[in-house]
């Protein structure tokens, strides 16, 4: 694959994505460019082709990020991305919350114990080994246990994508 393909595949629709999420056609075609830059960088370090769309437009949220912490500072990142997710159709991170809050029923209860007291109600691990009656490591191996669980129920039924800071940038229900 040559950088004047991907060019001609990805110009005009990353220039659409970069403008939603930055609400400013004058830095539109800066970032475009140093995502091209990037791509072509880093091209020959991509092993699966397969993933090249995803894979580019991941390098894309993390340019306009950089460009704006760069640009502006990080007062003007949180606003930019504020602005993101009122303008966004679909709030990813809700949806993501409620898959995972049910799929989280379907854990084994002591696993289902263990990740509610320490995700949701900030128990600490020495008292929650406490509360659970087990040894500290124990309790460690538990929450660490159930997370790997939930990981797996939920690459079962979902496709959660995020960027490097965690934040939700794509979730869809996959389909049987």
């Amino acid at each position: 694959m040559d950088i004047e393909y991907l060019w001609s595949e990805f110009h005009q629709p990353l220039k659409r994505f970069i403008l939603q999420r930055t609400n400013d056609p004058s830095k539109v075609d800066d970032i475009v460019q140093e995502v091209f830059i990037k791509v072509n960088n880093h091209l020959i370090e991509l092993k699966d082709e397969q993933k090249i769309h995803s894979w580019i437009y991941q390098i894309a949220r993390n340019t306009i990020i950089d460009f704006y912490r760069k640009e502006k500072g990080t007062k003007r990142l949180s606003d930019n991305i504020q602005l993101c997710k009122e303008n966004s159709d679909v709030n990813f991170s809700k949806e993501a919350a409620a898959c995972i809050q049910s799929t989280m029923q379907r854990l084994p209860p002591k696993y289902l114990e263990a990740l509610q007291l320490y995700e949701f109600q900030k128990v600490s691990q020495k008292e929650l080994s406490e509360r659970l009656g087990i040894s500290y490591s124990g309790a460690k191996s538990r929450v660490q246990r159930g997370r790997n669980k939930l990981r797996q129920l939920l690459q079962g039924c979902c496709h959660i994508e995020s960027d490097r800071y965690g934040n939700i940038v794509d979730f869809r229900v996959l389909k049987d």
